[in-house]
């Protein structure tokens, strides 16, 4: 029998693939992921590592170089051969770094290629299991009596820190924002109600979530999702703001040839087709994109100047 969901993983489109470059690949390629290992980024990475792996019959060596919101890792592949031996999989701080850095040692479009957009995780409204918010509307009413409400992020310029400059405009709030140095302590202190809320992304939270530490209030994307069946979006509840949820996509530096990029795109997708690899990524917190190599290229072009006029509007900046 066919369900919504094989339905939909069999939609998934593939590119129109062009003429085979050469024999590519004819040694190891490279997957370099800017985030430790164990994070949402990561878990693409290791999730597709031995299924491309065996599909291309290479091995696929993943080079975990974390730090500064992935600029160091971004460098790394923008300074890398056009060859096809060098994949980056990036998160979509990709595209928000040129709004909140001053100076970049890379140029954001003119140095990549955009491959395939795998999945994204929605960034979601927490509270802590005892907290006195059971909807978003009286998280809102409360804000609006103590004025300057912390809110926690996993760091200046994350993707739950745009939802948050995002939403007190919508919400008509003032908060203090509380930048951690990661989602993990962010959520911590959400947890023990020292800080009220956050924006956090689905994939890092979902544990946390499943054993009752946190308490979901809305979802900020455009859609529920399958894991947390009962939670509204914001939309819902009256308060629509832009998705900013975190996506996890292949780059490659500029100039990879184009067989080689339809290559890599439709052996990406083929394998978000199997319903093994799917249930994993909705299981995390997930949700499948299955971006071809144009979808791609235009969401982070609107994406980069969406994200400058929310950084400039909102003074966020990263020294």
């Amino acid at each position: 029998m066919l369900t919504r969901r094989s339905l939909a993983l069999a939609a998934i489109p593939l590119v129109s693939p062009a003429r085979a470059q050469g024999s590519w690949p004819d040694k190891p390629v490279r997957m370099i992921i800017g985030y430790p290992a164990g994070g949402p980024t990561d878990f693409g990475g290791r999730l597709l590592q031995d299924p491309l792996g065996r599909l291309w019959g290479q091995p696929i060596v993943i080079e975990n170089r974390p730090g500064a919101s992935q600029v160091i890792a971004s460098e790394a592949v923008a300074r890398s051969p056009g060859d096809g031996y060098t994949i980056f999989l990036a998160a979509s701080t990709h595209a928000s770094n040129a709004a909140v850095y001053a100076r970049l040692p890379y140029d954001t479009l003119a140095d990549f290629t955009p491959i395939v957009n795998i999945y994204a995780s929605p960034t979601v409204l927490f509270v802590g299991k005892d907290s006195p918010y059971r909807t978003v509307g009286a998280l809102v009413e409360a804000a609006k009596r103590d004025p300057g409400m912390a809110f926690a992020s996993s760091g200046n310029g994350s993707s739950g820190h745009f939802a948050l400059e995002i939403f007190r405009r919508k919400a008509g709030i003032e908060v203090t924002h509380v930048a951690f140095r990661g989602g993990a302590p962010a959520l911590q202190e959400v947890m023990s109600g020292r800080v009220p809320a956050t924006f956090s992304t689905l994939s890092g939270a979902i544990g946390l979530v499943r054993d009752g530490g946190l308490r979901a209030l809305a979802i900020g994307g455009p859609v529920r999702v399958e894991v947390l069946p009962g939670i509204p979006t914001l939309a819902e509840v009256g308060f629509d703001i832009p998705d900013t949820s975190p996506w996890y996509g292949f780059l490659g530096p500029k100039s990879v040839p184009r067989p080689i990029v339809d290559r890599i795109a439709n052996d990406t997708l083929g394998l978000l087709r199997d319903v093994t690899i799917a249930r994993r990524i909705v299981d995390a917190g997930g949700v499948i994109l299955a971006e071809g190599p144009e979808a791609f290229d235009a969401r982070i072009r609107r994406e980069v100047a969406e994200n400058a006029v929310i950084a400039r509007d909102a003074n966020i900046r990263v020294e």
